[in-house]
């Protein structure tokens, strides 16, 4: 069904075209590399042995799929079943990918591993990563999102990395990402770890690969649970790693519809937002060809790992032929399916998570209780207490009373 080429990184045909890689030649030098390590490992027997041994013994895979039966029966309607990779070690998915990275990086000799970080998962767990094979870690963050993620900033420093903030433009992912580039462009010795299923060939097509353990853990336990597969799987949209990791084990399955979630922030209508799928462009940023908000200088979410404003070339090639559905969560929606989610099952999720969260209990509510949803809880809240606490009151004592 898919089309893809693996040596190009370009999905889809014709008019309908997205991925690639469009960067200076100094840059595409240093992707060449990283992309033919790729080919080379990915199926590799003892790549692979050692991927999965540390996803056991060390992230603590496989992680569970919960049934939400209290969240359930308060919508009224569908199941809901929880992929809980905020138990991971670090607390979300980013693990999946950035154990996978580094040992590319390892078996490529480099000693140093730069990366990006929005919400600051991405770079703890790149940080954890590097700590782990001994090798130097330098992290760009966005200077307003070291701000609200001040506590993944200290985890950072924590583990060994050193943290360089970006303080161009909203200061925020995309500024992160840039300056990644910049640097990787001109230090080719290093290896660049880049978080999402975003940039230049071969990032968007390697995350998928690190990441695809999410659905294939998550169809696997449903078959043992239920006995077949789910109608929907619902996972949050930023550049899109968990979401891809979630969907493409079920993209053949045409019977289990798939919804991504973007961030509609302030709303869709004011321009403050995160949701290119549902409201952008195609265009050529960071390196590849995808939907792209209309003014990214008014990218935002109330999740820091969201506002983003491109998304990953395989949803937008998802949209294009159908295969997806992409549908948009304000903040104060996000906002309440976090405090819900908390009060409910005693499980407080992250920010981002609590998009899909809350789309997956409109949408059980309006399904029949035979149906099955899938959500992919990305990512774990500790982060965003002090923000959500700020927001609700100035005190956890406070927010914890809303």
């Amino acid at each position: 069904m898919l089309k893809v080429d693996e040596k190009t990184g370009i999905f889809g045909e014709g008019d309908q075209t997205f991925g690639g890689s469009f960067v200076p030649p100094e840059l595409q030098k240093a992707l060449d590399e990283v992309a033919e390590a790729f080919a080379r490992y990915k199926d590799d027997p003892d790549f692979n042995a050692e991927l999965q041994a540390y996803y056991k013994d060390y992230a603590g895979r496989p992680n569970p799929l919960y049934f939400a039966k209290r969240l359930s029966d308060q919508v009224g309607g569908a199941k809901i079943y929880l992929k809980r990779e905020d138990l991971n070690h670090t607390g979300a998915h980013k693990i999946n990918n950035t154990l996978g990275q580094i040992l590319l990086a390892k078996r490529l000799g480099k000693k140093r591993i730069i990366a990006e970080t929005g919400a600051g998962q991405h770079g703890v767990a790149t940080a954890t990563a590097a700590a782990l094979m001994g090798l130097e870690c330098l992290i760009f963050m966005g200077e307003l999102d070291m701000k609200r993620q001040a506590l993944n900033v200290f985890r950072m420093e924590l583990l060994g990395a050193k943290v360089i903030p970006a303080t161009s433009g909203n200061r925020t992912l995309k500024e992160a990402v840039d300056e990644a580039l910049m640097y990787f462009a001109g230090h080719p010795d290093s290896f660049y770890l880049l978080g999402s299923a975003v940039g230049p060939h071969p990032y968007p097509l390697m995350v998928r690969h690190f990441q695809s353990v999410i659905g294939q853990e998550a169809r696997a336990q449903i078959l043992e649970k239920e006995g077949r597969l789910p109608d929907y799987v619902v996972a949050a949209v930023g550049g899109g790693s968990n979401a891809i990791g979630l969907f493409y084990p079920f993209v053949e399955d045409l019977s289990v519809k798939i919804i991504g979630v973007e961030p509609a922030g302030k709303g869709l209508d004011t321009g403050y937002h995160a949701a290119p799928l549902n409201v952008g462009e195609v265009d050529v940023l960071h390196g590849f060809r995808s939907y792209v908000m209309p003014d990214p200088e008014k990218c935002w979410s109330i999740s820091a790992g969201l506002d983003y404003p491109g998304v990953g070339p395989e949803h937008s090639y998802y949209k294009a032929i159908g295969r997806a559905q992409y549908v948009a969560v304000n903040d104060q929606e996000a906002l309440d399916a976090f405090l819900n989610l908390s009060k409910t099952e005693g499980i407080i999720p992250a920010l981002e998570s609590s998009h899909a969260v809350a789309y997956a209990t409109k949408l059980a509510a309006q399904r029949p209780k035979d149906e099955i949803i899938i959500v992919n809880l990305s990512g774990r809240g500790d982060k965003d207490v002090a923000q959500v606490a700020e927001m609700l009151g100035g005190t956890p004592e406070q927010a914890a009373k809303a």
